[in-house]
């Protein structure tokens, strides 16, 4: 009887450990860049680039009158963002 509950803590202590390594595995290196000797995370490069590109989309929108029909502004523009720094993260970094 104690030998199946001594088996019972191995099994499940050698499970948790082998769900701790297959969720800490995608923390084996950042994702740095090196700018004048400061690593910045790629994510804020690619966030700095995006915020262009929706100004950019922002100026096409209204030139072309159609920024009253995409719907709500305060939902779409930070949609468009996140699209942006993710298309671009996933481009160049990943």
């Amino acid at each position: 009887m104690k030998l199946t509950r001594t088996l019972k803590r191995t099994a499940t202590s050698q499970l948790a450990l082998g769900a701790a390594c297959l969720l800490l595995t995608g923390c084996g290196h950042a994702p740095n860049i090196d700018i004048i000797g400061s690593f910045f995370p790629v994510w804020m490069l690619c966030l700095a680039i995006s915020i262009p590109l929706t100004f950019l989309v922002r100026f096409v929108l209204v030139r072309l009158e159609l920024e009253n029909e995409v719907g709500p502004l305060a939902l779409i523009y930070p949609c468009v963002v996140l699209f942006f720094t993710s298309l671009l993260w996933l481009i160049f970094f990943r």
